[in-house]
């Protein structure tokens, strides 16, 4: 590890205590104010008309930066976001964008009060520009900021902030991703709040210094104004918002906003059952030459009306695979507000109010300066996140109100692969850098009562987008061969995970020479998009270069080719963490991550498998070898068949568990469910005095006393292939990491329904869920 660079603590930011934090801003900022209880005195039509104005203003910003950028990342694919802060930062509202990108606003805002108040001070037409992922507000270098305060009557009365990824900010490799990286001192520099804009005027110095450090300045200088123009509007507007209401009863109705759903969430959680649940995840190769698999771990606690997050025990800081601080709290608020909140308005002020972040220094969640974190979005913040959303899940299943509300894991993660050169179409000679962002289309997880949504993007981007193939085809020389959905992608349960799709994309055929690739993308042995309750995890990330394909699929080609068979060439295998090339004669090839199951997939009622099948989402194979459920040549369920084939399904599970097969429960001898409380799809509980028994619900076996978790040290335990997981799982894990990788599935002892099945490495260990009797 790399030693720490002395003073670098002055650069990180955590929440503060509201008085704390007026401690340090300097007197000569004058703050605009109000007593505690003044948002409740605001009659309820103002607050009604104040909030929704509030909202839009988040959404107008949006439509702003979308018209003015000319990056494709914004215009197609809508990963940035908005808000707007009172004046201490706390954020009141925020857009429907990328979550993940306001997840730590709030922080950045606070340091520059902190750090800017007295030198070189904070005023009226002033602006900051930041994308330090220490201080906050993005989540890597490539997030850059610009946060701008609203004064009125010469005090500050709140902040907008607007914040995009930029497609590159310099750094050793296009698109300032580098997976070789030692250190941040290799990939894009980091910086702190810089004024760039000073009494209205963009500082053309500081705009200078920031375009000049890309390989794209004027895309990077067009954002850059961009998000000054949104925070300007916005602003402007507030402004009249305070002229007609007035500035005490817009403040008050900012503070209710967040006081609301402050107490909404508070009210949510009050009314859930207490408990300890535990996940744990793995970052697969930290760098290139790297072969690891390093864990996150989580437990999270909910007593009462609040959480606590606490992630001590996961892996060290090492190569790229790091994110700070606010990193792991924008994970947590990305998960946290569309599955906890969907309900509740986004002030996520108040929101974030209700949970704590227990973790240790100089971690993948909490790395030191100067750590490489280039991959914390998509690396160990959304790993994180993932993790989060597990054990959310599972704390929802516990009580039958809140059980719609349970979603298996969404697509993972991204996909990351940046193809850049030089396109040289029509004579002529301009260098171009492009992420792949049809990777946005990912299957979202099952639910109890749904599957998954095919292709349906991403969780925590709610307006994400796939970019239209014509648009990334008229931007840059690649022609795609295809994108499509794929078979058998979505995690197989008794509700199906939602399925991926891919990708496949060659050279224009006027262009000459070799692309550059950059790869990332975890999820390729140890499944980032796990399944609940039994479910089996989503389809394993795979990214290939076909080299020396047929002539035909670049030039007069008539028709789609079907698969990657009828490429001709030989096929390479990406790593997690590396580069490439992509020569004239080759096909780049990308399959993101799907959706997770949920529930046992031999309890998928086997009609609803063949329209699955009819409608090409599964295969005839996998309905057989996975579902268990056995078509004619008609296409029809041929009952005896199934009901013998998911009989045997259920020997081979008690022969791997080492179980006498002859001891087989029948499915349906289910116990009183009105006497029991249900933990989730397979297990409930017997109250009793000593705290009760965990029983199935599919054929009454009781599995163990509930106190401590001890009853999962009951379930039958087996260790299989990944590939039992479904065709969807990668084959062969010794091509990525050096651990032994299996699929291992816990389950009752007495009908081997699953319970849990995951593709995990042989140490995973057993779930701590601690439910609360």
């Amino acid at each position: 590890m790399t030693s720490k660079i002395p003073g670098a603590d002055e650069f990180t930011s955590r929440p503060l205590p509201r008085e704390e934090l007026l401690r340090q801003i300097s007197p000569t900022l004058r703050l605009h104010r109000i007593d505690d209880g003044h948002g409740d005195r605001v009659d309820a039509l103002t607050y009604e008309v104040v909030r929704h104005r509030l909202w839009a203003i988040t959404q107008e910003m949006g439509e702003t930066l979308r018209r003015m950028s000319g990056s494709h990342v914004v215009t197609e694919s809508n990963d940035f976001n908005f808000s707007i802060c009172d004046e201490l930062g706390e954020q009141v509202q925020v857009g429907a964008y990328n979550v993940g990108l306001i997840g730590s606003m709030d922080l950045a805002v606070v340091w520059t009060l902190r750090h800017r108040s007295d030198n070189p001070g904070i005023a009226e037409g002033d602006m900051f520009l930041c994308n330090d992922p220490w201080i906050g507000g993005g989540l890597h270098q490539n997030d850059a900021a610009v946060l701008a305060p609203i004064f009125h009557e010469g005090r500050l009365f709140g902040w907008t902030t607007a914040i995009a990824h930029q497609v590159d900010l310099g750094g050793p490799r296009p698109g300032s991703f580098s997976p070789s990286a030692q250190d941040v001192f290799g990939e894009a520099v980091p910086t702190p709040p810089l004024k760039v804009v000073r009494d209205g005027v963009l500082q053309r110095d500081v705009a200078d210094a920031w375009v000049r450090r890309s390989r794209l300045p004027h895309l990077v200088g067009l954002d850059l104004r961009a998000k000054v123009a949104a925070n300007k509007n916005a602003g402007e507007q507030i402004l009249r918002l305070i002229a007609k209401y007035g500035a005490d009863t817009v403040k008050g109705v900012m503070r209710r906003m967040m006081d609301d759903a402050e107490r909404r969430l508070r009210a949510k959680l009050a009314a859930l059952p207490d408990g300890t649940w535990s996940a744990v995840g793995y970052q697969e190769q930290s760098r290139t030459g790297d072969r690891g698999l390093h864990p996150i771990k989580v437990a999270m606690t909910k007593e009462a009306d609040r959480l606590v997050f606490d992630f001590r025990g996961t892996a060290g800081q090492t190569g790229i695979i790091n994110c700070p601080y606010p990193g792991l709290r924008a994970g947590i608020v990305f998960t946290l507000l569309p599955l906890l909140a969907g309900d509740i308005p986004w002030a996520a002020g108040g929101l974030m109010r209700c949970f704590e972040i227990v973790t240790d220094e100089d971690t993948l969640t909490n790395a030191s300066f100067p750590a490489a974190v280039g991959k914390g979005p998509f690396g160990p913040a959304w790993g994180s996140g993932n993790l989060v959303a597990e054990v959310l899940a599972k704390m929802l299943d516990a009580e039958p109100a809140h059980r719609d509300d349970v979603q298996s894991i969404c697509n993972g993660t991204t996909d990351l692969c940046v193809v850049s050169g030089v396109d040289v179409r029509g004579g002529g000679s301009k260098g171009f850098v492009s992420p792949i962002f049809d990777v946005m289309a990912g299957g979202y997880g099952a639910q109890v009562h749904h599957d998954g949504v095919d292709t349906g993007g991403r969780l925590i981007i709610p307006s994400a987008r796939a970019p239209d193939v014509e648009m990334t085809e008229y931007l840059y020389p690649l022609v795609a061969l295809w994108r499509r959905e794929q078979t058998d992608s979505g995690g197989p349960g008794r509700q199906r995970g939602g399925m991926s799709g891919s990708v496949c994309y060659v050279q224009h055929p006027d262009q000459k020479g070799t692309m550059s690739l950059v790869v990332s993308g975890t999820g390729k042995v140890a499944n980032q998009n796990v399944g609940l309750a039994g479910g089996y995890p989503g389809n394993s990330q795979l990214d290939l270069v076909v080299r020396g394909i047929g002539v035909p699929q670049l030039v007069r080609a008539t028709t789609i080719p079907a698969d990657l068979g009828e490429l001709g060439g030989t096929t390479e295998v990406l790593p997690c963490e590396g580069e490439s090339d992509l020569g004239p004669g080759d096909a780049l090839y990308l399959h993101w991550q799907a959706g997770g199951g949920y529930g046992d997939p031999l309890l998928r009622p086997a009609e609803r498998v063949r329209d699955d099948v009819r409608q090409v989402r599964v295969s005839v194979d996998a309905a057989r070898d996975v579902y268990g459920v056995v078509l004619g040549e008609d296409g029809e369920v041929r009952g005896d068949a199934t009901e013998e084939r998911r009989e045997r399904l259920r020997r081979r599970r008690a022969a791997g568990a080492g179980l006498p097969a002859a001891a087989l429960a029948p499915i349906g001898t289910r116990p009183d469910l009105d006497e029991v409380r249900r933990l989730d799809d397979n297990l409930a509980v017997r109250e009793s005095p000593d705290g009760g028994t965990v029983v199935c619900v599919h054929c009454g076996y009781a599995v163990g006393p509930l106190a401590g978790g001890a009853f999962f040290a009951a379930l039958a335990r087996r260790d299989a292939a990944p590939t039992e997981a479904g065709p969807h799982i990668w084959h062969d894990p010794s091509v990525y990491v050096d651990a032994e990788v299996v699929f291992r599935q816990l389950l009752c002892p007495g009908c081997l329904t699953a319970v849990n099945s995951r593709v995990v490495p042989v140490d995973h260990p057993l779930p701590v869920d601690l439910y609360a009797p």
